[in-house]
């Protein structure tokens, strides 16, 4: 099997901690029904709470030695690395969902992130499980197994006006959002690359290809 930074746990608590991340999924969902400013205003505290916690299990012992006594399991190595004081997944997640919803429209937003869910789920759990092929940082497995679940989730997130044009952009922007997930190992978090990397996409190709189109959901708070 291709190595990854997910080996450094076992596989039963990469599944674990997966099943934990799908739970991020309430994060788009809930954010279609929502304004912007809603979003922000619940998103802020939480993700200053996640960075407060994750930060202090470094500096103050008694948080740490609860942490990592009951959750250490599902840190990877570089989480657990008191030199470099990295932060955990779950944080990541926060942060950047603080940042897309700032960043980007809606429907980009809602894309983005639900690719992140379970692209990042499918890459992880076939890679770890089948991973033969190495491909660029990562294995082919992986990467292939996040493209083809993402084109999945593509064609149920919602669209402006549901035509092809939207989806082909769709599918090509996963597609950046698969090589964003191989490649970021060690200088970047892939919760946050992902769904940068399809926001700016999409920007971008909705920008050449649907120039008049207002990026605007129908029927739903912006």
């Amino acid at each position: 099997m291709v190595a990854t930074d997910r080996a450094t746990i076992d596989y039963q608590s990469e599944v674990l901690r997966k099943a934990i991340h799908l739970c991020s999924l309430s994060i788009p969902v809930v954010y279609y029904f929502i304004t912007r400013e809603l979003a922000l205003f619940i998103l802020i505290p939480l993700t200053i709470l996640s960075l407060f916690l994750d930060l202090g299990r470094y500096y103050i012992k008694p948080l740490g030695d609860f942490i990592y006594k009951y959750l250490g399991f599902l840190l990877r190595r570089h989480e657990r690395d008191e030199k470099r004081k990295s932060l955990n997944g779950a944080t990541y997640v926060l942060i950047s969902a603080v940042a897309v919803i700032i960043l980007f429209p809606k429907v980009f937003v809602v894309t983005g992130f639900a690719v992140l869910i379970i692209g990042d789920i499918a890459a992880a759990l076939i890679g770890r499980k089948f991973g033969q092929t190495q491909f660029l940082f990562k294995s082919l497995e992986g990467t292939l197994a996040f493209f083809v679940f993402s084109c999945i989730v593509v064609l149920f997130t919602p669209k402006i006006q549901g035509s092809l044009t939207e989806f082909i952009i769709g599918f090509v922007s996963v597609g950046v959002g698969a090589i964003a997930e191989n490649v970021s190992v060690g200088w970047a978090d892939d919760n946050l690359t992902i769904p940068v990397s399809i926001g700016i996409t999409m920007w971008i190709l909705y920008a050449i290809f649907l120039p008049n189109l207002a990026l605007v959901l129908p029927n739903v708070p912006n």
